[in-house]
C-alpha cells in the first residue's frame, strides 16, 4: 500500500527517532512491579529483544525511582518513564531514562494550588537538563477536569483534544518541541476520530497510537487493528503500542502484534471488514503494569471473559481494571466495572459502587449483575 505519512517533526528518544518519516516504532510497557528489580529487568530485556523501540516503566514513589536507577544499568533498551500521579518523581528518574510521559489529567493530584503550567515547566526543565523527550499522554479515563466541565457529558473526545491542544500550545510557547502526543480510548472508533482531528489541526506533532485497555487476544488485537488500519493507512501515527491483558511471560506478544499489524497495513493486507461490533458484548481490560497490586487481576480478566460468553449477543460493556489509579475513572462508563485492589475487587454498575468483594467471590457477584442486565436488554 502506498502511504504518504504526515510530515511530522522529528523527536529524538535515546537512539530512536520518532516522526519525520522514520519507521513507526513499536513499544510496550512493563507489567511487573518496578521494585521487583530482577523481574522488571527480565521483562525490559525480553521486550527489547522482541524489537521494542521504547520500553515504558511506571514510577510512583521514591522506592520505584531507586529501583529504576538499578534497572537502567542492566539493559540497553530505550527507556520511558510513566510518572503516574506524582510528577515530582521526574527529577529522580530523568537521569536514567530517555523519555518522560505525563498525563495532563494526573497533574492535579499533587500540589493542587499550583497551576498546571508551573508543573509542566518543571518537567520541561528536568527533561532539558537530562536529554529527555516527553510524551503528553491524554487518556479517556483521566481527562483534565477543567476540560470536562466545558463539554456535554456525552462528548468524551473534545475534552481530550482540548487538553492536548492546550498542553502542546504551552510547550511550544516555552520553546520545547521535543515531544509527541497520545490520545487513547478503549473504543477504536473514538481513537480514530480523536487522532484524525488532532492530526488535522497539528499535523507536525508526532502521534503515539494505541487503543487503551484493548483487552485480551484475539479481540484486543482486532480492536487495535481497526484503529491502526484507519490511522496509519491515512499517514497518521509515528509510534504504536498494542495494550493487551497478558501473563507477564507473554508481554513480548504486544510487540509481535504491533509489528504484524504495521506490516499488514503496508502490504495492503487490511482487515477492517472484521469490525468491532458495538452491539455485542464488549470486554475492556487494561494491559497490566507495575501499579497492579495483585497479579490475580490477569487471571480474573480471563475468567470474566470466559464466564460472560453467554451474553455475547447483548450490547453490554464490562470493564476489568487492575489498579487504583485508572480503575475508578475508567470503570464509570461501563455497564459493569471491576477495579482490583490488593485483596478485594470493587464492583460497579453504571458507575455506582456496589461493594468490594474477595477475589474468590467477585465472579459470582458479577454474574448476578450480568444476568439482570441480560434480562433487561433485547
Amino acid at each position: 500500500m502506498d502511504i504518504t505519512r504526515n510530515a511530522t517533526r522529528s523527536v529524538q528518544i535515546g537512539n530512536s527517532v520518532l516522526g519525520a518519516g522514520n519507521p513507526i516504532l513499536v513499544q510496550s510497557m512493563c507489567a511487573t512491579r518496578t521494585q521487583d528489580i530482577p523481574a522488571t529487568v527480565a521483562q525490559v530485556n525480553a521486550l527489547h529483544l522482541a524489537g521494542a523501540g521504547v520500553v515504558r516503566i511506571a514510577v510512583d514513589n521514591k522506592k520505584d525511582a531507586a529501583a529504576l536507577t538499578q534497572i537502567a544499568q542492566e539493559t540497553d533498551a530505550t527507556l520511558s518513564v510513566d510518572l503516574q500521579e506524582n510528577y515530582r518523581m521526574a527529577e529522580l528518574v530523568a537521569p536514567h531514562v530517555h523519555k518522560i510521559r505525563y498525563n495532563p489529567g494526573h497533574l492535579y493530584h499533587h500540589e493542587r494550588k499550583k497551576h498546571w503550567t508551573e508543573k509542566v515547566q518543571y518537567l520541561v526543565d528536568i527533561a532539558g537538563k537530562n536529554d529527555c523527550a516527553m510524551r503528553v499522554g491524554v487518556n479517556c479515563g483521566s481527562v483534565d477536569p477543567a476540560q470536562l466541565d466545558k463539554h456535554p457529558k456525552e462528548d468524551s473526545i473534545s475534552p481530550m483534544l482540548d487538553s492536548a491542544f492546550e498542553h502542546c500550545a504551552f510547550l511550544d510557547s516555552i520553546g520545547f518541541e521535543r515531544y509527541c502526543v497520545s490520545l487513547k480510548d478503549s473504543d477504536p472508533s473514538k481513537v480514530i476520530e480523536a487522532n484524525t482531528r488532532f492530526a488535522k489541526t497539528r499535523p507536525e506533532i508526532p502521534l503515539h497510537l494505541g487503543v487503551t485497555e484493548a483487552g485480551m487476544p484475539p479481540e484486543g488485537v482486532t480492536k487495535t487493528r481497526i484503529a491502526f488500519e484507519q490511522l496509519i493507512g491515512h499517514g497518521i501515527g509515528d509510534t504504536v503500542r498494542v495494550s493487551l491483558t497478558l501473563p507477564f511471560a507473554d508481554k513480548p506478544k504486544e510487540i509481535e502484534a504491533g509489528k504484524t499489524i504495521i506490516e499488514d497495513i503496508y502490504a495492503g493486507r487490511v482487515r477492517s471488514v472484521v469490525a468491532f461490533d458495538p452491539n455485542k458484548l464488549n470486554i475492556i481490560s487494561c494491559p497490566s503494569c507495575s501499579r497492579v497490586e495483585n497479579e490475580a487481576f490477569i487471571e480474573l480478566a480471563h475468567d470474566v471473559k470466559e464466564m460472560s460468553q453467554y451474553a455475547e449477543d447483548h450490547n453490554i460493556t464490562i470493564a476489568v481494571m487492575g489498579c487504583r489509579v485508572n480503575g475508578p475513572g475508567e470503570t464509570d462508563d461501563a455497564d459493569l466495572g471491576l477495579w482490583c485492589g490488593p485483596t478485594t475487587v470493587n464492583l460497579k454498575r453504571h458507575g455506582e459502587k456496589l461493594g468490594a468483594f474477595p477475589y474468590d467471590k467477585i465472579l459470582g457477584k458479577l454474574k448476578t449483575e450480568l444476568d439482570e442486565l441480560v434480562l433487561q436488554r433485547p
